[in-house]
Formats: structure tokens, C-alpha cells, sequence
């Protein structure tokens, strides 16, 4: 394929964009070349600037559950903008989708709306302290929860030992709070909590992890997590913002019947617009202003187009009974497909899925938490993220990103990557 306009473009940005990009991971680091700049997307597919179709498996980073320019959520956006498009005042409609949120998702009762995952993570670590009265977290390496401060941390020498910032600008002082513990190990957490005892305010996690490749929970972790948190007096917070609304109507709490004190939201819960969201029960819900003492505002928090887009999303998974399924058959369908192929390539592989999210690791070992996630061979995956590119297909440029499945890919568009894959495999 043909990318001259995109990379006309691309250099265009980067005089007046870091990086020409305005989230890092589009810039193409990971896997080199130049990125792709999309037109216009419909359904499965994604349309460039130089006029190729591409397959689309990112589908934003999740919010596309029912595919691109989904006509409820469009025809939504549009007749609310038609009515202003923002007024920092009370409307029905935050009401409405709230309403609805809580009604969906076991375990809440009052949900509070923001502009992005990366706020509800935050402001729902916040919230966990006001809460508690403690201030230490713990955080889980590999897990993403945005770029707040408290997440950019990396492991320290030691299973006890603080975490020391991951980023310039994060400080020590906001580094010596949170604690990093190893993903689906509850050994290595129990272990945290005793050299941390009655200091610890939360526990943060992606209940199925989707920044280092999609990750499942271990038998028995969640509940782990859970028991340790009752025993000690620490709330669990489950950051949902891939896989809420997403791996079931209610979320992992409802594939996994395990409730977690605090619920954060994005993606699939803003139907594509910037939209976040955190949640939780009455007594934990009344300590966030102007009820409570801990303050958190926005000024186009819960505004009108980013809740229309959103409560048309949550209106049509609510009344589809069957398209959980359907995206649980696809994506073990893609799943099976290209199992067989790399299989009988004879390529060193392992595919992590959980419902609608799957991805593929260059690697011989099973893919449990970050330490095995960074095992697989990047060059291989740089190899074939350029021949999926070439024959259409867009997966994420970066080996420790999930796949998203569309409930708009049809069986023929997952023919179509599946025998890209052959193709590519034979490269390898």
C-alpha cells in the first residue's frame, strides 16, 4: 500500500505536534514507519488519506463495540448539537445515562461523569483516600490507569521496596505512595500488605489487563484481591475503562461475580466521545463533593453531545441480547483461525483472549503479567504489524496492546485477516 499523503502529513505535525502525534503510542515507535492518518471510518473499516481501506482492530482503543459512525450514536451527537453544545449547567440527560449505568453494573449506586479514563482513575484514588484516611496504593506493573502521576511508576529492587517515578516530572514524594506488586501473583501483594500494614488505602487494577496484551485474571486472583482488601480495610478499585460495558452488559464484576468497591469507566461508555466515569456505593459515593470533603469538578464534565453519544451506546448493548455472544464467537473464531495458521508455520506464538479482546505474543511461554508479557520477540511483532498493514489489516503498533473485536466485522472480514495472516506467517 501507498502512503504518501500520511507521511506528507506526518511531517507536517511534527513541526507543531511533539511527535507529530497527540497520544505516543500512534507515533509508530514501537514498530517504525510512518503513521497512518485515517479520513473517515465506517463500520469495520478504517479509510486513509491516501485512500486505502484497512481493517480496523483498535477500534479507537475499545469504544467502537457496534463499529464506526454506529448511527444511533451519530444521529444522537447530532441532533444534541443542533440544541448547544455545552453549558456547564445541570441537563436531564447526565441523569438519564446515569440512571442507566447504575442500572447495568452491579455493586453502584451513584456513578460520577468526567472527560477520560485517565480523570476517573485518578479521581477515583483520590476518592479511595478520602475515604480511608490512608495514602498509600497499590498498582500493578503492566496495568495502565492513564497518566495521572501515581501510575507512572516502575518496580523498585524488591517485592517491598517503594516505587521510583517512570517519568520526569513524577516525584519522589508522589512515588513513595504507591506500591508496585506483580499481576495475577497474590503472594507478591499479600507480601506488600504486611510491610504496609493499615497504610494502604486501595488496591488498583485492570481486572483483565489490556496495556500489556490482554491478560486474564488467574483463577481465584480476583477473589484473592477481594478477601485481602475485606481483611484488611482497603478499597479494591477495578479500572473498567476497556472492559466495562465491553466483556459483559456489567462489566468484568459481572463475568467474574467479583464486586469491587470503586468502578472506572471510559471507552464503550462514551460511545466513542471523551467520556469517563467512576462508581461506587452510597457511603463511598457521599464523600465526593459537594456531598463530602473530597473535591473533584469539570467543566464539561457530563456535557450534553459527550452523554448523547454514551447513552445511546448503553441503550443499544442493553437492548441487544444476543451481542455478547456474537463477539465471543468472533473473536474465538479470529482466535482458532490464526492459531492454526502460525501453528502450522511453525511460528513461536501464545493468544491471550478474554470475550471480545485478544492478542497475539511472540512467545513460547504462557503470558501472565508484564515480566512475561516483555518475553516475546518484538521483531517478529514488528514484522507482522507491517505485512498485516500491507494487506489491509490494522492491528495496535505496539506488542503489549490488545486487539478489539467489532461487532460489525462480518465472518468474510475475518476470512480475510485470518488468510493475511497465512500470508505474512510465511515471512516470519
Amino acid at each position: 500500500m501507498i502512503y504518501k499523503r500520511s507521511s506528507a502529513l506526518f511531517a507536517q505535525a511534527e513541526q507543531v505536534i511533539p511527535g507529530g502525534v497527540n497520544s505516543p503510542v500512534r507515533a509508530f515507535k514501537a514498530v517504525g514507519g510512518t503513521p497512518i492518518f485515517v479520513k473517515e471510518a465506517k463500520g469495520a473499516y478504517l479509510y486513509d488519506e491516501d485512500g486505502n481501506r484497512l481493517i480496523d482492530y483498535i477500534n479507537s482503543w475499545g469504544p467502537m463495540l457496534l463499529g464506526h459512525a454506529y448511527d444511533p450514536v451519530v444521529n444522537a451527537v447530532i441532533n444534541k448539537a443542533k440544541k448547544g453544545t455545552s453549558f456547564g449547567m445541570p441537563t436531564e440527560i447526565e441523569t438519564q445515562i446515569a440512571e442507566l449505568a447504575v442500572a447495568m453494573v452491579p455493586n453502584i449506586d451513584k456513578i460520577r461523569f468526567v472527560n477520560s479514563g485517565t480523570e476517573a482513575c485518578m479521581s477515583a484514588v483520590r476518592l479511595a483516600r478520602g475515604y480511608t484516611g490512608k495514602d498509600k496504593i497499590i498498582k500493578f506493573a503492566g496495568c495502565y490507569h492513564g497518566h495521572s502521576d501515581s501510575f507512572l511508576i516502575q518496580a523498585g529492587s524488591g517485592a517491598v521496596t517503594f516505587g521510583s517515578p517512570n517519568s520526569p516530572g513524577v516525584t519522589q514524594g508522589t512515588a513513595k505512595d504507591t506500591l508496585l506488586a506483580q499481576y495475577n501473583d497474590i503472594e507478591n501483594v499479600k507480601t506488600l500488605i504486611e510491610a504496609n500494614a493499615k497504610e494502604i488505602a486501595c488496591i488498583i487494577l485492570e481486572p483483565v489487563a489490556g496495556n500489556m496484551g490482554c491478560i486474564p485474571p488467574k483463577e481465584f486472583f480476583l477473589k484473592g484481591l477481594r478477601d485481602l482488601c475485606d481483611a484488611h480495610n482497603i478499597l479494591l478499585i477495578f479500572d473498567e475503562v476497556m472492559t466495562g460495558f465491553r466483556l459483559a452488559k456489567g462489566g468484568a464484576q459481572e463475568l467474574y461475580n467479583i464486586n469491587a468497591d470503586i468502578v472506572c469507566f471510559g471507552k464503550v461508555i462514551g460511545g466513542g466521545l471523551p467520556v469517563g466515569a467512576f462508581a461506587a456505593r452510597n457511603e463511598i459515593m457521599n464523600y465526593l463533593a459537594p456531598l463530602g470533603p473530597v473535591y473533584q469538578a469539570g467543566t464539561l464534565s457530563g456535557n450534553p453531545l459527550a452523554m448523547a453519544a454514551g447513552l445511546a451506546m448503553l441503550n443499544a448493548i442493553k437492548k441487544d441480547t444476543e451481542l455478547f455472544n456474537r463477539l465471543k464467537e468472533k473473536t474465538t473464531y479470529l482466535h482458532e483461525g490464526i492459531e492454526r495458521v502460525l501453528t502450522e508455520a511453525g511460528i513461536v506464538h501464545t493468544i491471550n483472549r478474554v470475550g471480545s479482546m485478544i492478542s497475539i505474543h511472540f512467545s513460547k511461554d504462557e503470558v501472565v503479567d508484564f515480566e512475561s508479557s516483555a518475553k516475546g520477540n518484538n521483531e517478529t511483532f514488528k514484522k507482522f504489524f507491517h505485512g498485516l498493514l500491507n494487506k489491509g489489516i490494522y492491528i495496535a503498533p505496539s506488542a503489549f496492546e490488545t486487539w478489539f473485536i467489532t461487532d460489525a466485522l462480518t465472518y468474510k472480514d475475518l476470512d480475510e485477516t485470518i488468510r493475511a495472516v497465512e500470508t505474512v506467517a510465511e515471512t516470519l
